[in-house]
């Protein structure tokens, strides 16, 4: 793709709105990812510090080793489903995740789930940056200790060195996606696979420190029976999928390169249930190890890293999580808000400037705060969250049951009265009165105590059946219908 950063002066097709249309949310003409870019795409999304520690999480609940495995295999292979649902309108029109949203939610009211997901992207995309600048920290410390004072400076609750790295992890990222598409596709293409080589070598180097008996696939001190066993693996399957569900929602940023929908199933496949359940085994090797290595259970992989005696190892097995930090950040949150931003106002904000804009938001946020303050990251994100279940249940619904996968691609870039997808001054208002009622729900059970605790895990998918539902009968009402079909023909 490429990316045009004087959007002020470039041609706009005929019947093209300059109010909806730039070259970097154009329909492609020319898709050239295969299979493994898909299959890339996945290891950067599950390769990382984050990653990490999730699938370890997740090995600690009480449950036997096997009904992990088989939680694993079940949410994951619901995330690949959605995956591939999620995948095929912008596969086969080409266009990002904020112009698949105009279908239902009108060409103007596409901005309001682009915005949600943008702002969702920029949280996330610091909290990433600052623990992959962690790592960074931890290299330069170990070949420079006299700099250890810097780390008793602070400014805004981050230390000075903090500072030093967090900006350098913040730079290099810029670059690489300044770049564009094509060099992004070039990063991830080797940065999963080089992941995996070290994560190899760094098992290999626990299990012989350890010994292979002191290796259990266990983490947790209780062992579950009977209902509550049941229970935690319920629980199991949804974090799995509520893990992957951001990155999975505006997973078309992506699909719109791929050469066909087989390619991306393909990919999907080689990335979901086979990359992800060997990643979560050669994690729980590795933190298992680090009892009879260190003395503890180290559930962070920066500071298993920080531990090893052997500076080759250590620096090593840094940058590689640096590197998968990048990694993840650049796939999942700095491509996502560059489209989203960038549909706000297409002739002013570029696919670049939208990312800047989100990169340097990143900033303002602290992350550090966020990441530090359990309460506030959890109100935070959470809130942000609520809104990602019930706008998969009105894209879905919209584009298989609605639209039933028809896409009128010219209508998606006019603003005319009567197209398609103007439906009332540009806004779908069946998808908003779908939309902010299932978002409540979501958000009364992650929120509010004594329904928190046992539906809290459960509000992306309470929200987006929600939604699906009232969609459904909204925009199937025959006074809808009526309006809209006499929108069309005036």
């Amino acid at each position: 793709m490429n990316q045009h950063p004087n959007h002020g002066t470039q041609a706009v097709p005929p019947g093209y709105s300059e109010r909806l249309y730039n070259e970097d949310l154009a329909p492609l003409k020319d898709k050239n990812w295969n299979w493994y870019n898909i299959f890339a795409f996945w290891m950067s999304d599950v390769h990382s510090v984050g990653g990490y520690v999730f699938a370890g999480s997740l090995f600690a609940l009480g449950l036997a080793s096997w009904q992990v495995l088989v939680c694993l295999l079940v949410g994951i292979g619901i995330v690949q489903y959605m995956s591939n649902l999620v995948a095929q309108p912008s596969q086969q029109a080409g266009i990002p995740y904020p112009v698949v949203c105009r279908l239902s939610f009108g060409v103007f009211g596409a901005n309001i789930p682009a915005v949600i997901r943008g702002l969702i992207a920029v949280a996330w995309y610091g909290i990433q940056t600052y623990l992959a600048s962690s790592a960074l920290v931890i290299v330069v410390l170990r070949f420079f200790p006299e700099l250890a004072y810097l780390t008793e400076i602070k400014f805004a609750g981050l230390s000075a060195i903090g500072w030093g790295g967090f900006m350098a992890m913040w730079l290099i990222q810029a670059a690489v996606f300044w770049h564009g598409m094509e060099a992004i596709k070039k990063f991830i293409d080797w940065a999963g696979p080089l992941v995996y080589l070290v994560m190899f070598l760094l098992m290999a180097w626990i299990v012989y420190k350890a010994g292979w008996n002191n290796i259990s696939f266990s983490l947790s001190e209780k062992s579950l029976t009977g209902f509550d066993a049941v229970w935690q693996m319920v629980i199991a399957v949804v974090l799995v999928v509520s893990y992957f569900s951001g990155p999975t929602l505006n997973f078309g940023d992506f699909t719109r390169y791929a050469k066909s929908m087989d390619d991306v199933k393909k990919g999907n496949f080689w990335g979901l249930p086979v990359n992800f359940l060997l990643f979560s085994i050669v994690t729980v090797i590795v933190i298992s190890g680090t009892l009879p290595v260190f003395g503890k259970i180290l559930h962070d992989p920066i500071e298993t890293v920080g531990l090893i005696d052997n500076t080759t190892v250590a620096v090593l097995g840094a940058f590689t999580f640096i590197t998968a930090t990048i990694g993840i950040n650049i796939v999942a949150n700095f491509v996502s808000p560059a489209f989203d931003f960038a549909n706000v106002n297409p002739q002013k904000i570029s696919w670049r400037m939208g990312g800047m804009i989100a990169a340097v938001g990143s900033i303002f946020i602290t992350p550090w705060n966020l990441f530090n303050s359990p309460e506030v990251i959890h109100y935070t994100l959470d809130s942000l969250a609520a809104f990602i279940g019930p706008l998969y249940g009105i894209l879905l619904v919209d584009y298989y049951v609605v639209q039933k996968k028809h896409i009128d691609v010219d209508a998606l870039y006019s603003d005319k009265p009567g197209n398609t997808y103007w439906y009332e001054n540009g806004y779908n208002k069946a998808a908003i009165k779908a939309l902010v009622p299932a978002a409540i729900l979501a958000l009364i059970c992650s929120h509010v105590p004594g329904i928190k605790e046992y539906l809290g895990h459960f509000s992306l998918f309470v929200g987006g059946f929600a939604a699906a539902y009232l969609y459904k009968s909204l925009a199937r009402c025959p006074a809808v219908v009526a309006a809209r079909l006499a929108a069309a023909r005036s």
